[in-house]
């Protein structure tokens, strides 16, 4: 899975890709972390895309560090899904209304 971060946001201004790409790795999930300048969520930064080839992509924002264990079970999920659709999102606790967008793959 590739995992997006907007650098332009507070935590990418901040060098969450890094601890967030650390906790990825010791969950032992295979995802690639990368930031870009911008991703357009302004609206509500900041923002963070999951996204796999053949899956949903999925569009989170107004995260803050405290999102961090959320963002690993989504993750988790995620991996696990064959089409990266979630049949229930409560399991995300409060990142199920962070969700600004999911995109069919």
């Amino acid at each position: 899975m590739i995992v997006t971060l907007c650098a332009s946001c507070g935590l990418g201004r901040a060098g969450f890709a890094a601890p967030l790409r650390t906790a990825l790795a010791t969950e032992g999930l295979a995802a690639q972390v990368t930031t870009v300048d911008c991703m357009s969520g302004c609206t509500r930064p900041s923002t963070c895309a999951f996204r796999a080839p053949g899956k949903t992509a999925y569009l989170f924002g107004d995260l803050t560090e405290a999102d961090l264990p959320d963002l690993l079970t989504f993750a988790r999920h995620y991996e696990a899904s064959p089409d990266g659709t979630l049949t229930d999102a409560r399991v995300l606790g409060g990142l199920r209304m962070k969700a600004i967008a999911r995109i069919p793959g």
